[in-house]
Formats: C-alpha cells, sequence, structure tokens
C-alpha cells in the first residue's frame, strides 16, 4: 500500500469508531477543536498525525497509538554497553530499508 492507501484507511476506521459512537462530524470536530472541513480531511487521509492524536483521544481511543507503535525496550545487554546513558542516533551501519542504492541519472 502507498502512503496515501495507509492514510486513508487510517481516516476510515476512525470515522467508523465515530459512526459506531454515534457521534456527530460537527460535535467530534468541535471537541477537537476543528472546522468540520478540517475532519473531513483528516478522515480523507489528509490529516495531521497532533489532529489525528487528538480525535483518538475524543473518541476514547488513545491507546490504539500504544498498539500503533509500541514501545521498545533496549536489551540488557544494549543497556549494559550504553551505561545508562540514552541512545541518541542510529549507528550508521547498515543502509536505510527499501531505499534504492542505484540511481539511474
Amino acid at each position: 500500500m502507498t502512503n496515501s492507501a495507509i492514510a486513508a484507511e487510517v481516516g476510515r476506521r476512525i470515522e467508523q469508531i465515530r459512526l459506531e459512537r454515534n457521534i456527530p462530524q460537527q460535535v467530534l470536530a468541535a471537541e477537537v477543536g476543528l472546522t468540520p472541513k478540517t475532519y473531513r480531511s483528516l478522515v480523507s487521509g489528509k490529516g495531521k498525525f497532533e489532529n489525528i492524536i487528538a480525535v483518538l483521544r475524543v473518541l476514547g481511543c488513545l491507546e490504539l497509538v500504544e498498539q500503533f507503535i509500541p514501545g521498545q525496550v533496549f536489551s540488557p545487554i544494549e543497556q549494559l554497553k550504553l551505561k545508562g546513558k540514552q541512545r541518541q542516533r542510529a549507528s550508521g551501519r547498515g543502509s536505510a530499508p527499501d531505499k534504492k542504492q542505484d540511481l539511474d541519472w
């Protein structure tokens, strides 16, 4: 799926939750602090992530964010290597996933 298709699917699912809870778009948008037009844009896949979180909060579904990107804990050995320091950047070893190495210029 493309990024746009995934965003549209997230919006569709948010809209389904709203309908299941029988909350009018105008009411939900007002509770979040959005205009109805901005809310419609959000559910069509063009919303800001911060607004998506706000809508999920009002719908009582904020736990879905934790399921979306669960917290990760370093292994005990990795924590010993870091000596209590919090990791600030990646090692730089390896390449980025799904990145083309050959550019057809």
